[in-house]
């Protein structure tokens, strides 16, 4: 049923996004503005501060979850050394909301793989209900809004990788009934480098049905363009960054960015050395050059902390966002910009994601379909 919705008007029904906190009328200066510290213009560190109190971090990508699989014993709430992240670097970085990564180690595959990603998101809620203090359990864009204005840190589940699907439609249901809110379509074999398979557009299909949003980092170039052509829900990014600053498998090249703007989805940046670069001004490079290709409504931050990479200089663990929003600031952008990049962007994203979701379960019953009877 590839025409569903193929009139939906998104970005026109979703709902508005929160309104952004007003800026203080003791700094009328533009954000971007340069000046002295203690003037209107301000340290842009400071200034950085000032804002993400207003607009926190949407953080899109963690790797805490097989981090702590490992760990005998921590407490996220006190502080924990033996990761890039816990409650106090998340409050320091003015971190709001956190993907929490469901994806396995290569080799694990079949049932093994659908057991070990059960276990990692049973470990995720377990966390959040041991830090009641700082971490809130979050399904939604309002979800999100409900744990900031708690002052609590919302945790969403995802992504997930493909092998816990196990080929089946079921446990995709499953997985979204417990929470899971990203699935990432590389590794598949319904969604190779051929592209997306007859069984792999029944799986986005069926994905845009229930509100999981299809991330597309690592995928191949046909996969790419079809999910595009396919997803009636925005699509996203988790860890991809500009191919032409950084030459990476990963990263995306300008044509797809500029598809990516077009159907309004989301390319999250990692913070990561590898992809990005060794320096903040690397890392912010790549987001000028996707704001002027994509939009500022389709770039976001991923930290990909506790992911086992090697991060920029300055940009170590979860606190050290406020030194990136520094960057932006003295480049000039706007705070509504910035506000996009932060917070507004994902929540965007899950609330498109949400009406496609109930504008699809007026038409379309769950799909019983099979890889064997749609593939061979």
């Amino acid at each position: 049923m590839a025409e569903l919705q193929d009139e939906l008007h998104l970005t026109s029904e979703v709902g508005e996004l929160d309104p952004p906190a007003v800026w203080p009328e003791s700094e009328p200066a533009l954000l971007g503005t340069p000046g002295p510290a203690g003037t209107a213009g301000g340290d842009p560190l400071e200034r950085a501060h000032a804002f993400l109190a207003a607009h926190p971090v949407a953080d899109g990508y963690s790797g805490l979850p097989w981090v702590l699989r490992h760990l005998p014993w921590y407490d996220l709430e006190l502080g924990e050394t033996s990761v890039d992240t816990d409650v106090p670097r998340l409050r320091a970085g003015h971190v709001g909301a956190v993907f929490c990564s469901l994806h396995l180690p290569e080799g694990l595959a079949g049932d093994r793989a659908v057991g070990a990603t059960l276990e990692q998101l049973d470990l995720v809620k377990t966390v959040v209900r041991a830090h009641p203090e700082g971490l809130r359990m979050t399904y939604s864009a309002s979800g999100l809004t409900d744990a900031r204005n708690c002052g609590r840190v919302a945790v969403l589940l995802g992504p997930a990788g493909a092998g816990a699907l196990g080929d089946s439609l079921g446990i995709l249901r499953a997985l979204h009934t417990l929470g899971l809110r990203v699935l990432t379509l590389a590794g598949a074999s319904w969604a190779s480098e051929a592209g997306l398979t007859r069984f792999g557009e029944e799986v986005l299909r069926e994905m845009n049905r229930l509100g999981v949003l299809a991330d597309l980092s690592g995928t191949s170039d046909a996969t790419t363009g079809r999910a595009l052509a396919v997803s009636k829900a925005p699509v996203v990014f988790t860890r991809s960054a500009a191919r032409a600053l950084r030459p990476h498998p990963v990263n995306l090249p300008d044509d797809v960015l500029i598809e990516l703007g077009a159907a309004k989805g989301l390319c999250l940046v990692p913070l990561t050395a590898e992809q990005a670069g060794p320096s903040v001004r690397d890392v912010a490079d790549h987001l000028d050059h996707i704001r002027v290709l994509a939009g500022a409504e389709c770039v976001g931050l991923s930290g990909t902390y506790d992911s086992g990479a090697a991060h920029p200089q300055d940009l170590s663990d979860a606190s050290c966002y406020p030194r990136l929003i520094a960057e932006l600031i003295s480049r000039g952008w706007s705070e509504s910009d910035l506000a996009l990049l932060t917070w507004g962007n994902v929540q965007r994203v899950l609330r498109s994601a949400d009406f496609t979701a109930r504008a699809a379960q007026q038409r379309r019953e769950p799909s019983s379909a099979k890889i064997a009877e749609l593939d061979g």
